[in-house]
């Protein structure tokens, strides 16, 4: 039994000691002790104290490893090995008071806490991503470090979650430019003079279905002049991005563009994806062009090969999509589109 002392400070109150001393044979094996300013607090923190050092003594002590730790070793082991989105997500996720957790002791009502708080700044999209990188690094950090903690706590989370519409999955956007706004888009870019050539840029990635990450990798040296094709390196992939480079084939209209760039550098696009992004979005806003990114264009160059009546394999051969069931994504075509 822990013993409680009552001292009388300088300033005429009162402090109480809970002290716990556990002795073996004769022999003090273990002891600690905490002051208080009230008796309950010092008499509550001796009996959960002494319950935890019991349940040590029956089963081992417990195991102990807080989830930023996790993810901070997660992130310096394979953050090479995903995009930057996945890695702004876990460092978003060293912010928030899950992190401070230990991930023995981590319950599903924890995660749903996480994901209730989340959900007053965020879409169920957006939080969704929270539990599927918290899962990820735990599930990693487990098999790679050999903890032993409970995985089995996600799939309650994620029932409730999505029950309660907490989670959810990204909205599959289907917009296009209209002709409008690529007139105005077009004419904007014509008069700037910034360094990066978005006019051209904007049009190739319409003509060739590019994303602007790939279209800024595009190497010189591996354009097929006489086939007309060109690879992307490292082309996206949900496991495989690292070494997965791909040749495809150059529609006639984005090689022209191709054609007028000049051999200044490696890269056919020497430029940013970030600052070409960036400078979209700064082009929609001047011009009140509402909800309209720079990957929509791949929407839209996907269509447009589908309308100039292209099979799904020819399709593919451009745009460099994995399976129909991917590319049906960026296939916005309506019932007034067909000429039947």
């Amino acid at each position: 039994m822990a013993t409680i002392t009552k001292r009388k400070r300088k300033n005429g109150e009162f402090s109480y000691t809970a002290q716990i001393r556990i002795k073996k044979n004769g022999v003090i094996v273990h002891q600690e002790a905490k002051t208080f300013d009230r008796q309950v607090l010092a008499k509550a923190w001796a009996a959960k104290r002494e319950l935890e050092l019991q349940e040590n003594e029956a089963y081992g002590e417990q195991k102990s490893v807080l989830i930023k730790d996790l993810i901070q070793s997660y992130l310096e082991r394979f953050s090479k090995n995903y995009g930057r989105s996945k890695k702004y997500d876990l460092n978003r996720l060293l912010g928030y008071d899950i992190a401070s957790f230990n991930a023995y002791q981590l319950q599903a009502k924890h995660i749903i806490q996480h994901c209730i708080e989340r959900n007053k700044e965020a879409k169920p999209q957006t939080v969704q991503n929270d539990v599927i990188w918290l899962r990820t690094v735990m599930r990693t950090m487990r098999d790679v470090d050999g903890h032993t903690y409970n995985m089995d706590i996600f799939d309650s989370a994620v029932l409730a979650l999505k029950r309660e519409k907490l989670i959810a999955k990204s909205a599959q956007r289907d917009r296009r430019p209209t002709k409008n706004e690529l007139w105005q888009l077009s004419r904007y870019f014509a008069r700037q003079k910034w360094s990066v050539p978005m006019l051209r840029i904007m049009w190739f990635a319409i003509y060739s279905a590019r994303r602007d990450g790939e279209i800024c990798r595009l190497l010189w040296a591996d354009n097929d002049t006489d086939k007309r094709t060109g690879m992307v390196r490292d082309l996206k992939h949900p496991t495989h991005k690292e070494g997965n480079h791909r040749r495809f084939k150059y529609p006639l209209s984005s090689w022209k563009i191709v054609e007028k760039q000049s051999k200044t550098d490696t890269r056919i696009f020497p430029y940013s994806e970030r600052t070409v992004s960036a400078y979209f979005a700064r082009a929609c806003k001047v011009l009140g062009i509402v909800d309209l990114k720079f990957h929509d264009l791949r929407h839209e160059a996907v269509s447009r090969l589908f309308e100039k009546g292209l099979h799904i394999q020819q399709v593919q051969l451009i745009s460099l999509h994995e399976n129909w069931t991917t590319l049906k994504r960026y296939t916005n075509l309506k019932p007034d589109d067909l000429n039947i």
